[in-house]
């Protein structure tokens, strides 16, 4: 499941938003019906997780938990308390909660962005203040991916 790209879109009066035709061809092509939707942890935007993908990071986190452990019961409480399922109705909407619009400064113009297996959603400015500028961007991956590895076949 690879969702790719950046589509703008607008919230309606009641929250709702038309998930874009590229994405649900994806979501479609997977097998997936059902979304879960979460305030992202680290950037003021939402994630809609196709829920396959939301059930393995659920698995993955609570593998490196403690269920004994308070500190990691309070993580993985809330990390799966702050969710909502999401179904789209039959035109491809889905309603977004009014304390999520307010937790991701959401209010009308939106930007959907696709992070390889799930969709992140912005509002439309702040998505503009948490992009790198073209240096800074270049900078950052040639020093991920500019690192010294040994060609293929070279021990």
């Amino acid at each position: 499941m690879r969702f790719l790209g950046n589509i703008e879109a607008k919230t309606d009066v009641k929250g709702r938003a038309f998930l874009p035709a590229t994405f649900r061809k994806v979501l479609q092509a997977s097998g997936s019906e059902s979304l879960i939707l979460r305030k992202d942890i680290f950037q003021p935007c939402l994630v809609l997780y196709p829920e396959s993908v939301w059930n393995e990071q659920m698995d993955t986190l609570r593998g490196r938990l403690n269920r004994y452990n308070a500190q990691h019961q309070r993580i993985f409480r809330q990390f799966v308390s702050e969710v909502e399922q999401v179904t789209l109705d039959g035109n491809g909407r889905f309603l977004i909660p009014k304390r999520y619009l307010q937790m991701s400064g959401i209010q009308q113009n939106i930007k959907f962005i696709g992070m390889g297996d799930t969709i992140e959603i912005w509002a439309n400015e702040k998505i503009e203040e948490s992009q790198m500028d073209g240096e800074e961007f270049g900078q950052a991956l040639e020093s991920i991916m500019g690192q010294d590895i040994a060609p293929a076949g070279i021990d």
